[in-house]
């Protein structure tokens, strides 16, 4: 599969998902109630790094667990782990190979904390660490950029805390994303006519805030690995506290918007950032701040906030890939970069 067919394969991956994971997340949120977990430690790299973002937004808001990211290297590099006591300790890792991730895990283990693993790869070293393991079910990707396997985990993160709180409602309204996705992969062309625009951008803001401050870190990583943009992601309030000061005259601003409890603080300060000349493309379902957009993408009316960064990461990766292929350059093999890395 090319990264563009990657990309369209997600509402099905989704599909298959939520078909064949859920008995097994069931499980494992019961035996990790049993253990009564006071907080969560997640270590994870790159990509997977910015689906922790997302757990925690969701692991916080409805299942009320502080929700920490994990300094690999205290444990690897450093060899001196803090005290996990109360923790569920969870690695997050398309592989699961790298030497740091595992680690953190395995440590984990040894201070008798329950342990999880979300992958793409049930054999790796992460899966064969941790007590409990999530196979997203994602199949192999080929691409370099991540792109199945991130939606894929986000979905894994939103389905356990469903299954934590023994909450139906939210449950079923998972059934709807592949449907969204759909809905927005139709936008394709309408995406690809936007790139041509930004081809000569060589830097950009990208702003989002709470469930889709994930989004903005993902999207500004794939910009980078495969546009090389110098693409810069904040949430809309750490933007006030000084990187506004280089919003000028045409400077690109990309923002991930949705309905939600923080669109009014995204809406403010992009009508700000629009009133000192910026050039906005922005993801929304508010037709009253897309009318405000340069370069407007729709989404689907109707989705929950909690689960819009599996949607809106969609014409994110769609607009990262175009803007490449426009520029010329390489949307399997991005320079210097493998599919599997491995740190310490």
């Amino acid at each position: 599969m090319t990264l563009y067919e990657e990309i369209f394969s997600q509402a099905a991956v989704i599909e298959h998902s939520l078909a064949n994971n859920l008995q097994r997340i069931e499980e494992i949120a019961a035996a990790i109630n049993e253990r009564r977990p006071q907080h969560i430690f997640i270590a994870a790299r790159g990509t997977s790094d910015n689906a922790a973002r997302y757990a925690q937004y969701v692991w916080g808001v409805y299942n009320q667990l502080p929700v920490g990211l994990a300094t690999p290297s205290l444990f690897s590099l450093y060899r001196q782990p803090p005290q996990l006591d109360g923790a569920l300790v969870v690695g997050i890792s398309q592989s699961g190979q790298s030497p740091d991730i595992v680690e953190v895990v395995a440590e984990g283990r040894r201070q008798g904390r329950p342990t999880l693993a979300i992958t793409n790869n049930a054999a790796s070293p992460l899966a064969e660490a941790a007590e409990y393991v999530i196979d997203i079910g994602a199949g192999e990707e080929h691409a370099v950029a991540a792109t199945k396997t991130y939606s894929a985990q986000l979905l894994a993160i939103a389905m356990l805390s469903t299954a934590l709180a023994e909450d139906a409602a939210r449950l079923a309204q998972l059934a709807a994303v592949p449907e969204w996705i759909t809905a927005v992969l139709a936008q394709d062309a309408a995406i690809a006519r936007i790139a041509p625009r930004y081809r000569y951008m060589n830097h950009c803001a990208v702003l989002g805030r709470g469930y889709n401050y994930a989004t903005a870190f993902e999207w500004s990583l794939k910009m980078k690995e495969l546009a090389y943009v110098i693409a810069e992601p904040y949430s809309s309030a750490d933007f006030r506290h000084g990187p506004i000061a280089v919003i000028g005259d045409g400077f690109p601003v990309m923002a991930v918007a949705p309905n939600g409890a923080v669109y009014d603080d995204m809406e403010a300060l992009l009508v700000e950032c629009s009133s000192k000349g910026a050039e906005l493309l922005i993801i929304s379902d508010n037709e009253t701040l897309l009318a405000r957009a340069t370069s407007p993408v729709e989404l689907p009316a109707g989705i929950p906030e909690w689960l819009s960064p599996l949607v809106t990461i969609v014409p994110a990766q769609l607009f990262s890939y175009h803007l490449t292929a426009v520029k010329g350059l390489d949307t399997e093999r991005p320079r210097g970069l493998r599919k599997v890395t491995r740190t310490l």
